[in-house]
């Protein structure tokens, strides 16, 4: 375990956060899949935030994240959430049929701290979810 450290502090903050598109419509593909990539790696950039790893489906994002102890998780998530909306619904006008109250992604997000779950087990949870083929089956 290798612990991060600020100018005062040493920490070990790992969560497992997942959140989904509003009404799981599986939109993220292509070009749009290429820049929510690139707006949540840049935004957590800006935050102080690393990620260890993370996983884009077609309608929900996994990420395993590790956060400063000055930053709130629900911070983050709402910074990062509410960027990628307001950036991909500009940037892909045909999504506003679709989510037409401006709202792209679900209320709310999944997460858990690495405690009771150890690191190994969310990176091959992670590892085996991202070589999973799509089904096109709904829930």
């Amino acid at each position: 375990m290798i612990y991060s450290t600020g100018s005062h502090t040493k920490f070990y903050h790992r969560f497992h956060v997942v959140w989904t598109t509003k009404y799981r419509y599986k939109v993220m593909r292509g070009e749009m899949r290429e820049r929510i990539r690139e707006t949540i790696i840049q935004t957590c950039q800006e935050l102080g935030v690393h990620i260890e790893t993370g996983v884009l489906s077609t309608d929900h994002v996994h990420m395993f994240i590790s956060v400063p102890p000055q930053i709130a998780l629900s911070k983050v998530m709402m910074r990062i959430k509410g960027r990628l909306s307001y950036k991909i619904q500009r940037e892909f006008p045909e999504l506003r049929k679709r989510y037409w109250g401006q709202r792209f992604w679900a209320r709310g997000f999944f997460s858990t701290t690495s405690g009771n779950v150890t690191d190994a087990v969310i990176l091959q949870y992670l590892e085996l979810h991202s070589k999973r083929e799509p089904t096109g089956a709904s829930r």
